[in-house]
């Protein structure tokens, strides 16, 4: 009798990191579902996964800020998938959130709002199958507020906090494991145009492999280069007089 093959839904299906880790995942053989806003990109994304792996890439149209249509698109899928991972985000622009509140709002909704509520309602399905795995991709940025970029960090510190209570509310009462990933610093579209120290910056595919990994061995929480969690722990420990005269 065939076994059947496992599903992974990707939400923000064309950035670079969700393009690195689908195919992680479909070369280990597993059904991959691109979902975002641009059906045509995913496609394309889909294609070249297909073509790299020889496996089935289908593409789903969400949109992270429209919470009202989250039931239907759930509805929609051929089927409730195995796992989900959120790598839904938007850097933005600091300054421009300072005086902008529908970009401060863009911002918070994106990386907070429309990534907790989706996963919370794919959480409450896998509960009532008894079986899945959520995955939210958050960032160093949430561990503690800094002045370069808080409108970011802020709904950063949010999502980890959501996962990190969803986990300990499902570990206590069901199978389902929620991972909380922190990349760090990656060499993406969002950051093409920072200077990032190599030392602590990651490839997309060094995050797809990580993600991997860390979900067989069903790891908690994983910063993608182990360096940063020494980076992160001096950063928390720090002071708040000494820390809030940094220019961080």
């Amino acid at each position: 009798m065939a076994v059947a093959q496992q599903t992974v839904l990707i939400l923000g299906g064309t950035s670079d990191i969700a393009r690195a880790t689908a195919l992680v995942f479909a070369r280990h053989d597993w059904v991959v579902r691109l979902a975002g806003r641009t059906l045509s990109e995913l496609q394309r994304e889909a294609d070249d996964i297909s073509a790299r792996t020889s496996r089935k890439v289908t593409v789903h149209a969400f949109d992270v800020l429209n919470t009202s249509s989250f039931v239907e698109f759930a509805d929609t899928l051929p089927e409730l998938p195995d796992l989900v991972i959120s790598v839904v985000g938007l850097l933005g622009e600091q300054s421009r959130s300072e005086v902008d509140t529908e970009h401060a709002k863009e911002i918070i909704r994106s990386n907070y709002e429309g990534p907790a509520l989706i996963l919370s309602l794919f959480a409450e399905r896998f509960v009532a199958r008894g079986h899945g795995a959520i995955i939210g991709i958050s960032s160093v940025a949430g561990d503690r507020g800094r002045g370069s970029n808080y409108f970011y960090g802020s709904a950063k510190a949010g999502f980890s906090a959501f996962l990190s209570g969803l986990r300990n509310r499902l570990a206590i009462s069901s199978n389902i494991h929620v991972m909380t990933v922190k990349p760090g610093f990656v060499r993406t579209k969002m950051t093409e145009d920072m200077k990032l120290p190599p030392l602590l910056t990651a490839a997309p595919a060094e995050v797809g492999e990580a993600v991997f990994k860390a979900l067989g061995r069903r790891k908690d929480v994983i910063y993608v280069r182990s360096i940063w969690w020494l980076v992160m722990l001096i950063i928390r420990l720090m002071p708040e007089r000494i820390f809030k005269r940094l220019k961080l």
